[in-house]
């Protein structure tokens, strides 16, 4: 059977995650349904990471095995079309290995955390952004996290739930990207790793935001790391600033050319 990877873009807002749940809606669901309008008995797809519900994402990676030998834009033009109305979008598509797998595959997560600062309500970017009333600080926050680059025991930033083996993780980049917009401000988070615990990024930057805020000084989010202790975290940023916006190969099955 082909095997393609699928470059995947959706608003979470609506979905209970990208797992599919027999009595949810779900990212995987919408994608496996679509699919079935092309074939019959598609297997299940994989994807590079299985976000939670209310994360969105600009580059989630899948992959899905076809009967038929597909052209892969005919496939992704065919799969965009069934997707409606569901915020989905297929926005790349490449036929791939046999061996090839969307999660196990990959050697790098990119994540980016969407936060605005400002007295009033978001319109526009009404979930799809964290809102934070108060204005604040990204040099602190800036100094702050390079502590946590590096590798490190992230229990603290670990979600009870989480199912790793291990919260020993390396953490390659965390950017605290400031930008001034007309009645306040967006602050970025970009977090780079070959893997991240659950609520790894939205514990990391909810405990960020403190420390702008002033409420904490930065070295207590080292000190909050040392302590390998989820009490020490701060609070958990919610789920609509965040996205998932790139995975990595060491060949990149999308590149052109």
């Amino acid at each position: 059977m082909p095997r393609y990877a699928l470059k995947v873009e959706y608003n979470g807002a609506p979905f209970a995650g990208w797992q599919r749940q027999a009595d949810q809606p779900s990212v995987q669901g919408a994608i496996e349904a679509a699919l079935a309008r092309l074939e019959k008995d598609v297997p299940s797809i994989a994807a590079a990471g299985r976000t939670d519900a209310g994360v969105h994402a600009t580059g989630q990676v899948a992959q899905c095995d076809m009967a038929r030998d597909w052209d892969p834009f005919r496939l992704s033009e065919a799969l965009n079309w069934h997707l409606k109305p569901a915020p989905v979008a297929i926005v790349d598509c490449a036929r791939v290995a046999d061996d090839w797998h969307a999660r196990f595959s990959a050697v790098e997560r990119r994540y980016t955390y969407r936060l605005i600062a400002r007295r009033a309500p978001l319109v526009h970017d009404a979930g799809l952004a964290w809102h934070v009333r108060g204005d604040l600080d990204p040099a602190p926050m800036a100094e702050a996290a390079r502590a946590l680059i590096g590798k490190h025991d992230f229990t603290t930033f670990r979600a009870s739930i989480c199912q790793a083996a291990s919260p020993v993780k390396t953490l390659d980049e965390v950017v605290v990207d400031p930008v001034d917009l007309p009645h306040g401000r967006e602050i970025r988070f970009h977090l780079r790793a070959r893997s991240f615990l659950h609520n790894q990024v939205r514990s990391i930057v909810g405990t960020l935001e403190r420390v702008g805020a002033g409420a904490w000084p930065p070295a207590r989010v080292a000190e909050a790391l040392a302590a390998c202790d989820r009490a020490a975290c701060g609070p958990v940023a919610p789920p609509e600033g965040l996205y998932l916006t790139g995975v990595g190969y060491p060949d990149d099955p999308f590149a052109k050319g």
